[in-house]
């Protein structure tokens, strides 16, 4: 689960150095081994790469959601009043620039040419990189909780600026951002769905299969179910976990 709120105190000696060794023996097709890190600790360069989010990343992922019915809409960006003084708020809060240490994830797309079908990615766009990287954050994230540290999943849809500031060659892709550091909020309990669901035994259960239909009422239910957790109080303790 991500975690919205971090204290900015020191990480234990050692800490990110294990967290990186986790996510170094991530799997990878044909071992390839796409990903690369860089470990920000600099404040200005923590809050430059934060700048370009809420300038760059808030804005479009804002407008984007706008364009959905208010119930179907990601609850961080849900708007109770003008869009325009919403968007304002959402990139006045505080953010993950505080946490003491970031790790960005970069990946390397000509290392799938390591692949048995590094030419062919059956229409899944760059499918063996994106395996890969998800793979390498995803060990990241479990070895910070196994040390009681807190993380959060930040997706990079335009990459663009965060190259800029990182000075990150063109042709090596900016994945994810994960801010690391320890909570400052308390532990809520996640909504998953039921294990019963989704688990299937020898064949696909037809049954279980859900219609475009029910798939909307899931997301009409879900939203019900985290809404209140973000829009209680931006920026405030709980409105941190998902």
């Amino acid at each position: 689960m991500s975690t919205r709120k971090l204290k900015p105190d020191p990480l234990p000696e050692g800490a990110i150095e294990k967290i990186l060794e986790a996510g170094r023996w991530a799997m990878s097709g044909a071992n390839a081994q796409p990903w690369e890190y860089i470990v920000v600790t600099d404040p200005a360069v923590k809050q430059a790469l934060f700048k370009v989010y809420r300038e760059e990343m808030d804005e479009y992922n804002f407008w984007m959601e706008q364009m959905r019915l208010p119930e179907l809409r990601h609850p961080a960006f849900h708007v109770t009043g003008e869009p325009e003084e919403q968007l304002r708020k959402l990139k006045a809060r505080p953010g993950w620039a505080d946490a003491p240490a970031l790790i960005v994830v970069l990946g390397d797309g000509r290392r799938q040419w390591a692949t048995v079908m590094g030419g062919h990615t059956f229409g899944r766009h760059q499918s063996h990189l994106t395996d890969a990287l998800a793979n390498t954050c995803m060990l990241m994230h479990l070895a910070a909780a196994s040390m009681g540290l807190g993380t959060q999943w930040v997706t990079i849809h335009i990459e663009e600026g965060f190259k800029r500031v990182l000075d990150v060659p063109d042709v090596m892709n900016l994945y994810l951002i994960i801010p690391v550091g320890y909570p400052d909020v308390s532990a809520k309990e996640g909504v998953r769905r039921l294990l019963s669901d989704i688990v299937h035994h020898n064949r696909y259960e037809r049954q279980k299969h859900m219609s475009n239909r029910q798939i909307i009422e899931y997301i009409y239910d879900l939203r019900g179910k985290t809404m209140p957790k973000y829009i209680k109080a931006p920026g405030a303790e709980g409105d941190i976990n998902r």
